[in-house]
């Protein structure tokens, strides 16, 4: 059941963080110190206090945003570990039942993502297939690190976005 702006306007930290705080995999942080900027006027200007929070924040807490996400159609999503959130948007993509041929090549470019850059592959699952998902890897593997942060920060917000759009009426 989807809570209104105005709900989240009048709430207290710990309610505000309990409804919105899982936008940002597993970083509930930016639920917390997004709250202060209350009231918004609609979801984009909560997103947008939401992302301010996230592209202020030290390098390393992005970083440790960006780890937070799960490979896509890694081992984790294998063995149903995984947000609720996180398991629906890669089921959309066609992730959830991948055949063994495809498992391995996400699995090798996953890991071939993780040892260049140091962090998870990121990308808004919901707008992309499992065959532009792969695209977007193999593409996205020759850029710099500094690019690569800076791609997977706008994906977050991407995901956030949907993720908001969904929660929020």
């Amino acid at each position: 059941m989807a809570v209104t702006i105005a709900q989240l306007n009048s709430a207290d930290r710990a309610a505000f963080v309990a409804t919105v705080g899982f936008t940002f995999e597993d970083s509930p942080w930016i639920a917390q110190e997004a709250w202060s900027r209350r009231p918004f006027a609609n979801v984009e200007a909560l997103l947008a206090a939401m992302t301010e929070v996230v592209m202020s924040a030290s390098l390393e807490r992005r970083l440790a945003l960006i780890v937070a996400h799960p490979d896509l159609g890694g081992h984790a999503a294998r063995s149903g570990r995984l947000t609720v959130q996180s398991t629906h948007e890669q089921a959309v993509a066609g992730l959830a039942a991948l055949p063994p041929s495809e498992m391995a090549r996400f699995d090798e470019l996953n890991a071939a993502y993780r040892a260049r850059f140091g962090f998870p592959f990121v990308i808004c699952a919901r707008e992309h297939t499992k065959r532009s998902i792969l695209v977007a890897l193999q593409h996205r593997l020759r850029n710099d690190r500094a690019t690569e942060i800076t791609a997977a920060l706008e994906e977050i917000v991407k995901i956030a976005r949907l993720r908001l759009l969904d929660a929020v009426a």
